[in-house]
């Protein structure tokens, strides 16, 4: 377990020191890291996971005369699909998501020539910091706020 956190420490020491060398804060490099931390989680969900006894995810919509229909811009829910049952329940919750975009918005405001990339696949990095010059299309050039 000693190795684990060990390794964890030098991670995090040289995740800072690149932010803090792209000119971020110390802070904001730790509310960056934070953010990144819940967005993978987040995408995580949304492509679901289960049990022996349910499935589910993250998806968006609205309920609409006891029916839920799917709309990208629409409120947060976990859908949750019993293995005993034929249909789908729907639980509305917090919109953590939306809170980590408002955030990360707000720190990268103070870094004008600096663009934040969020990547939506959780087999990776969620966030990336990308330096003038490097484009969305060659992200993973930037620096990839990871845990």
């Amino acid at each position: 377990m000693h190795g684990i956190t060990h390794r964890r420490q030098q991670i995090d020491k040289q995740l800072l020191e690149q932010l803090r060398q792209a000119g971020i804060s110390f802070d904001d490099a730790l509310s960056l890291r934070k953010i990144s931390m819940t967005l993978h989680r987040w995408h995580e969900l949304e492509c679901g996971d289960g049990n022996e006894w349910a499935s589910w995810c993250i998806t968006r919509g609205r309920k609409e005369n006891g029916a839920f229909v799917y709309d990208d811009d629409g409120k947060p829910y976990i859908e949750k699909h019993l293995h005993s049952e034929n249909h789908a329940r729907y639980e509305a919750i917090a919109d953590r998501e939306a809170g980590a975009k408002r955030r990360l918005a707000k720190i990268m405001a103070r870094y004008p020539a600096l663009r934040a990339y969020i990547q939506g696949d959780p087999r990776g990095c969620a966030l990336y910091i990308l330096p003038p010059g490097v484009t969305e299309d060659n992200y993973s050039r930037g620096i990839a706020v990871y845990k």
